[in-house]
């Protein structure tokens, strides 16, 4: 695993000083001169890191926490993916009662996106467990032909942290077929409970922390356009 050299921490400390800096309470006493020449330094710093950096790499990306978003902010990622002109397959673990309104849209692109949704809905109501694994074990085979596939730049496993820490999936064989993918391949994880050790595999994570919620807090139910 990659770690930190001091010069990149050394950057790091003196961006996020910068930064404080210029967001403090100090900022309406700065000159435009001091102004100017903190953005010129944050920038020469940023520069530098940037020409330094890998070009490219293929990416695995956690979103899990309990505050809401972990799936949209993957959606996203999705869109510029297609944008792009790039292959994208989306497997759902545990949503699939519902008919997703993100699928009806994204059949626009339906030569660029493959889209299953495999559960049966949320655990509480399928209310049998050999039938959950059954569904967990065959979305997790639709996976591996993704994510294998050198043709599909990203792969969305949609709340499949949930099905892992149900112990519907072993994390063992997850962190296996994820080491199949080929080196440009972007491999997205949602759902809450991600185990540590798909956190400390993952390139980057998210943890999406939840303050309110209209549900928990004024009994909202879920809408559509915000929930599915």
């Amino acid at each position: 695993m990659k770690s930190d050299t001091p010069e990149e921490l050394n950057s790091d400390k003196e961006i996020e000083r910068l930064i404080d800096e210029v967001m403090s309470s100090t900022l309406p006493n700065l000159t435009d001169d001091q102004y100017r020449t903190k953005m010129q330094r944050r920038k020469e710093v940023q520069d530098r890191r940037i020409a330094e950096a890998v070009p490219e790499k293929g990416l695995i990306i956690v979103n899990t926490g309990n505050g809401k978003g972990k799936t949209t902010a993957a959606l996203g990622m999705v869109l510029r993916s297609l944008g792009h002109g790039y292959k994208v397959a989306i497997i759902q673990f545990i949503k699939g009662a519902w008919e997703p309104s993100e699928k009806r849209v994204f059949s626009l692109w339906e030569d660029q996106l493959e889209f299953h949704a495999m559960g049966e809905g949320f655990t509480w109501e399928t209310q049998d467990r050999d039938r959950d694994l059954d569904k967990a074990s065959a979305a997790w085979e639709k996976s591996l032909e993704y994510i294998r596939n050198p043709d599909f730049q990203l792969v969305l496993l949609d709340e499949i942290n949930i099905a892992l820490k149900m112990a519907y999936l072993q994390i063992d064989e997850v962190l296996a077929g994820l080491a199949e993918k080929p080196p440009s391949k972007h491999v997205i994880l949602t759902g809450r409970g991600a185990p540590p050790a798909l956190i400390e595999r993952a390139d980057l994570v998210t943890e999406m922390t939840l303050i309110k919620h209209p549900f928990r807090d004024q009994g909202v139910k879920a809408q559509a356009g915000i929930e599915y």
